[in-house]
């Protein structure tokens, strides 16, 4: 839970990140159980498991943030389409679903994005907008990984 902007209570614990991130930066300290606090710019968000994966269910799984990522940017990025061509954007929604791998290494297998938007399109105008948010940052992130470099201490 929020609270003055800065402090989470989780667990029984508070947690008063010391310093908002960076832009660029992501922090994530451990609370309680299973549970971390994400940091984002002085925002916060808590991460958990399911209690069957021995979390309290206090927050939405990594994996569910990485697919939540991935639809909040094509969101972002239809509802930039919307504004850009004088179009509602009230009440557009992205719904995800995913699917996990059955086999190794551990990772989503597939993710299946609708659009839902507030009023009906023209077949060049749904093409067009496809075109735009098939481009979106985190997909275009996907297509092309980063390096990723893990340190510690």
């Amino acid at each position: 839970m929020m609270m003055n902007g800065l402090t989470i209570i989780h667990g029984g614990r508070a947690f008063r990140p010391e310093v908002p991130s960076l832009p660029g930066r992501i922090d994530v300290t451990h609370t309680a159980g299973q549970a971390y606090v994400l940091s984002a710019r002085g925002h916060q968000l808590i991460v958990d498991q399911p209690v069957e994966a021995g979390g309290a269910d206090d927050g939405p799984t990594p994996v569910e943030l990485f697919v939540s990522s991935l639809a909040a940017c094509v969101a972002y990025y239809a509802g930039r389409f919307l504004q850009r061509h004088h179009l509602p954007r009230e009440n557009l929604r992205v719904q995800a679903e995913f699917d996990m791998a059955e086999d190794r290494p551990a990772r989503v297998a597939a993710i299946r994005m609708r659009i839902l938007l507030p009023e009906p399109l023209s077949a060049a105008r749904c093409e067009a907008l496809r075109a735009v948010v098939s481009h979106c940052t985190v997909h275009n992130s996907l297509r092309v990984p980063p390096q990723i470099s893990i340190g510690l201490g």
